[in-house]
């Protein structure tokens, strides 16, 4: 068991089977050292976290939300590594998208759910660049969506 694995089990985060695709796209591509994993929405073990924030929800909810898109890149991440999360070298951007009415501003506070994960697992190879913008809707009515690239060995 890596010291990844160890720290997920320690903060009882047990990875889900990977989301499979919803389209026409690959859950993850790698190119050299760099794995690219397409857009993870808020989705558990209770299924999809649906609402819009400033609505429906709040920024702790939807801090929530961004935090089951942070445990469903690791999963991607899991199985573009072999299974190996020891690969793991950084993580280097996260784009985070909040289903949000117009005027809602705390779109950065929501990502945190994402971000602050990233960290608490991979400690200072978790922290990174980010963008996290608002949209009217994601796929699927989910709440939050994020896309991550990491640095693999």
């Amino acid at each position: 068991m890596s010291a990844i694995d160890t720290r997920l089990a320690e903060l009882g985060i047990t990875l889900p089977a990977p989301v499979a695709p919803v389209a026409n796209y690959v859950p993850f591509v790698q190119s050299g050292s760099q794995v690219f994993i397409s857009g993870q929405v808020s989705i558990g073990a209770d299924g999809l976290v649906k609402g819009t924030l400033g609505s429906d929800m709040d920024v702790a909810a939807g801090q929530a939300a961004a935090r089951l898109c942070a445990i469903n890149l690791i999963a991607q991440l899991k199985t573009a590594c072999g299974g190996d999360l020891a690969r793991v070298k950084r993580v280097v951007k996260l784009g985070g998208f909040v289903a949000a009415v117009p005027g809602f501003t705390d779109i950065p506070l929501v990502i945190n759910g994402c971000s602050d994960l990233m960290v608490e697992v991979f400690g200072d190879a978790g922290r990174h660049a980010r963008s996290a913008v608002s949209c009217p809707v994601l796929p699927l009515g989910a709440a939050v969506e994020v896309d991550g690239v990491f640095e693999v060995a």
